[in-house]
């Protein structure tokens, strides 16, 4: 299976609207960073999608992906939510519905932002995205024949959900992890975790220390940083400050997991 990097930005991407940083006026595309969310691709070519943010269907379109089995949500937040109406070409030019995992609060908050996508009966806008959803908590679920295993964390004032798939680990939207979690993170050769900046501490968000000591404590053989804002600095100069193993992730990054 591999990995791809949808998007490694914050939630107003990078560059951010009227910045004036010289990241924002950078030439290295790694610099340029859309929405977080990524794919994973089985084996066989099916692709599994985390998150679906306002960046989607470009995302999309630059990845050169015309289909997924299903969506994975960490959280409600808009950033990783607000593109779930850009599945509708999917789910029309595919013929099908589109499988939605996330945890009861997260669909609720679905449902109340996007009522006509979950309307039954006649009413029902027949343009709409076709969607199944599918509460998820501490089971361990099958997608796509990939078994996934749910990795609660705390976003500081609401609950996030990250997800192991056999040695590989995604988390984001990170500010601490729960100690029954770090047991699930054992053993995980790839991790992928957020990380917003390099100083100074964000209330809902991990920095560079706290992102290095959860890569101590559990170890990977590597490790990648997303969701990451402009205060970041410049991708080759960040890169620097990363100990062996520890790596930057960045826009259509790939890599086998």
């Amino acid at each position: 299976m591999k990995l791809i990097f949808l998007g490694t930005g914050t939630s107003q991407g990078v560059p951010m609207i009227g910045s004036t940083r010289a990241v924002s006026f950078s030439s290295d595309k790694r610099d340029k960073r859309l929405r977080t969310s990524a794919m994973i691709v089985t084996d066989d070519g099916k692709n599994i999608l985390i998150d679906c943010g306002p960046d989607f269907r470009y995302q999309m379109l630059r990845a050169g992906k015309d289909d997924i089995e299903a969506i994975l949500f960490t959280h409600a937040h808009a950033d990783h939510t607000a593109g779930i109406d850009d599945i509708r070409p999917i789910c029309y030019l595919k013929g099908k519905d589109i499988d939605l995992y996330a945890r009861g609060e997260v669909i609720d908050a679905l449902k109340e932002r996007f009522a006509y996508i979950f309307q039954e009966g006649e009413n029902r806008y027949p343009g709409a995205p076709s969607v199944k959803a599918h509460e998820i908590d501490k089971e361990p679920f099958t997608v796509a024949g990939v078994e996934i295993i749910p990795l609660r964390a705390s976003h500081a004032w609401t609950d996030v959900m990250g997800f192991r798939v056999g040695s590989f680990a995604y988390l984001t939207d990170v500010k601490t992890i729960y100690e029954d979690t770090y047991r699930l993170l054992e053993g995980v050769e790839t991790l992928v975790i957020n990380c917003l900046r390099l100083t100074d501490p964000h209330p809902t968000h991990m920095i560079l220390p706290e992102a290095l000591k959860v890569v101590e404590r559990i170890k990977p053989v590597r490790a990648y940083f997303t969701h990451i804002s402009e205060t970041m600095g410049f991708h080759a100069e960040a890169q620097t400050h990363m100990p062996s193993g520890v790596y930057l992730a960045y826009d259509t990054l790939e890599i086998e997991i």
